[in-house]
């Protein structure tokens, strides 16, 4: 292996609340009848500090060599205007020239499965304009939400200016072999190692593992025993936060990890010079399969997952209809959080059925109260 993409994806969602709409209930909802906006403050007031100090702990890295990619979500950039002081910390970063923001879908969605992608292309430029303002840049490098790959929004993206695209590495793209290659598309495209990426993500800090403890000279060693040119490393950045608080020593791991890769004759590059450096490497699967992390299965593998989709799909076509009406842009933006893939999953809870399909009414619930006050927008 020649070199690294190491990217983390960072979003806190506004998950919805236990809701049932009060009889006679109208008017135009606000955030808070849907979402418990006390408890993401609360999230978000601990876990911003914490990833300041991860925003730190890269910094030092960088000067060792390190080069990263932040794929930032849209609703995790709004919660930042209460801690101004992160986002100026994400600039810092950015100056440093190792650091690379990526476009997305602005509220973590899953619109590029939707019959009609007007939704996914206003959410990406919503999530660009998000990205320049507070970030200073324009993304070059776009990651579908959950990485997924759906063989519908290359061309989209690559006709917006995108120059590359971060997707799962799965079996069903790649039949069982390491992802080690730039991957020729409409879009040069990067495919994450799922398991060394769960190393660092999942696996850290428990005890229990096989890999445990992981040091960066064997996490290298393994890294430099794959073929190929360009290993993409993506994982949750919160997911070190948590190992953080389990007391180990990723902070070590994280500063060392540069000079240990360097030492084997392994660069650390941001995605789109990855694509910029090597040559596309076919495979005819990305024109054919779906992926995304976890699995198709888990986001829409069930009916109620299907329906979900299905009446946000109806739903986004009703709010259409009264586009230009004194409340459409409130009502837009609160239709926005209601896609959240969150909302998804975890309507997915494996074993315990009984807790999925809980969540599943609750969720059809709040679409139910939501799509009322659009077609009363509109009467």
């Amino acid at each position: 292996m020649k070199a690294v993409c190491m990217c983390m994806g960072v979003n806190l969602p506004y998950s919805p609340k236990w809701y049932w709409p009060f009889e006679g209930y109208s008017g135009v909802p606000e955030m808070d009848r849907y979402f418990d906006r006390n408890q993401v403050f609360s999230r978000f007031m601990k876990t911003g500090k914490e990833i300041l100090c991860l925003n730190n702990l890269l910094l030092e890295a960088i000067e060792k060599g390190g080069k990263y990619a932040f794929d930032i979500s849209g609703p995790f950039l709004e919660q930042c205007q209460w801690d101004p002081g992160l986002i100026s910390s994400f600039r810092q970063l950015g100056k440093s020239g190792s650091v690379e923001f990526t476009g997305s879908c602005y509220y973590h969605s899953l619109s590029a499965l939707y019959p009609d992608l007007s939704w996914f292309k206003d959410e990406v430029l919503t999530h660009r304009e998000k990205v320049r303002k507070l970030l200073g840049t324009i993304p070059e490098t776009f990651v579908n939400t959950e990485l997924l790959l759906s063989g519908r929004v290359e061309s989209i993206l690559a006709e917006m200016g995108y120059r590359c695209l971060i997707a799962e590495g799965s079996r069903n793209l790649l039949d069982g072999c390491d992802p080690g290659r730039v991957y020729e598309n409409h879009l040069p495209t990067l495919l994450r190692h799922i398991n060394l990426s769960e190393d660092l993500e999942l696996r850290f800090s428990e005890k229990s593992w096989e890999g445990y403890p992981l040091i960066p000279e064997k996490f290298s060693d393994w890294i430099a025993s794959i073929e190929g040119d360009v290993l993409t490393l993506y994982f949750n950045y919160t997911s070190l936060c948590f190992h953080q608080r389990k007391k180990s020593l990723i902070a070590d791991f994280m500063r060392a990890l540069p000079e240990t890769l360097e030492k084997r004759g392994i660069e650390m590059l941001t995605p789109s010079e990855a694509v910029k450096r090597f040559k596309p490497s076919g495979l005819p699967t990305l024109g054919t399969e779906k992926t995304i992390r976890y699995g198709m299965n888990n986001a829409v593998g069930n009916h109620a997952q299907q329906l979900y989709l299905r009446e946000l799909v109806r739903v986004g076509e009703e709010l259409e209809n009264v586009k230009g009406s004194p409340n459409y842009e409130k009502l837009k933006k609160l239709f926005g959080y209601l896609q959240q893939s969150e909302i998804f999953f975890t309507m997915n809870s494996g074993t315990n059925i009984r807790e999925g399909y809980e969540r599943a009414v609750n969720y059809f619930s709040i679409i139910s109260d939501f799509r009322r006050a659009v077609i009363e927008e509109g009467a």
